[in-house]
């Protein structure tokens, strides 16, 4: 069962010798194979939250657990996939994906069946011995979650992976990642600034709150998605027209304002 568990965390950082509380009193439990996506305010500990979950941050109190054990670093059973593109220049598309899995110990045909398998769910077909510089950044980081995936992690945190992406390649990403997720379930803690992003994709989505960040609302998007048959659409602007997601986002929206409107930045 891998559940990712945030307990009591606090987070203080130090600033011109004066201690900062950026996270207070998070509680949070990210189901087996459930897709949680994360919202709130810049500065409210979204990021923070992801990097103690991958183990590269730690909280000053409080624990961070998953699958039921304390995270005290990186492990292979959680794979990160960043903002940044974060593929390896110098090798092609295929050595890209293929780092992770040389890894594991697993015979070359395995590993060749692994990455066939993900460069075709991603559409990266024809684009095997590119150089990341030879793809566009929507290609770039279909690698970034090829690459994710075919580690086969449990796990799965993804910090706005497609922030630096344009309109038209943002929403085809969309669409590839929630295709990946009903397919290929995984544990994932995805953190958005974009609400309708985070309504489209996610089981649950947490509003936090401004600094200091505490969850201020859990929205449970699953239930509305399949009453209301959000898959049988298979184009992202269909499923934004439903008035479902529109009261959904709405609400979200309203409440990320409340925010803006009673916190000092």
């Amino acid at each position: 069962m891998s559940t990712i568990e945030f307990q009591s965390v606090t987070r203080v950082f130090q600033r011109d010798g004066k201690d900062l509380l950026t996270i207070d009193g998070f509680d949070l439990r990210v189901q087996d194979r459930e897709f949680v996506a994360v919202v709130g305010p810049s500065g409210c500990g979204k990021t923070t939250c992801m990097r103690m979950a991958a183990g590269l941050e730690f909280p000053t109190t409080g624990s961070v657990r998953v699958a039921g054990k304390e995270v005290t670093g990186p492990g292979p059973e959680r794979a990160v996939v960043f903002q940044q593109f974060a593929l390896f220049p110098w090798k092609s598309v295929h050595e890209n994906i293929d780092f992770g899995l040389r890894a594991k110990g697993l015979t070359p045909q395995e590993r060749q069946e692994i990455i066939r398998h993900y460069i075709g769910l991603m559409n990266l077909q024809g684009y095997e011995s590119a150089y990341p510089h030879e793809l566009s950044g929507g290609m770039q980081q279909r690698v970034a979650i090829a690459r994710a995936y075919a580690l086969d992690p449990a796990v799965l945190l993804m910090d706005e992976p497609f922030g630096a992406l344009d309109a038209q390649t943002r929403v085809v990403m969309q669409e590839e990642l929630v295709k990946l997720a009903r397919r290929n379930p995984r544990t994932v803690l995805f953190i958005t600034h974009a609400v309708e992003e985070a309504v489209y994709l996610a089981d649950r989505v947490v509003i936090m709150t401004s600094r200091p960040g505490r969850i201020k609302e859990v929205l449970d998007i699953k239930s509305v998605r399949e009453a209301e048959g959000w898959d049988a659409h298979p184009r992202i602007e269909d499923v934004m027209d439903l008035a479902s997601f529109v009261q959904l986002r709405t609400r979200i929206w309203k409440s990320l304002r409340e925010e803006h409107g009673t916190h000092d930045h």
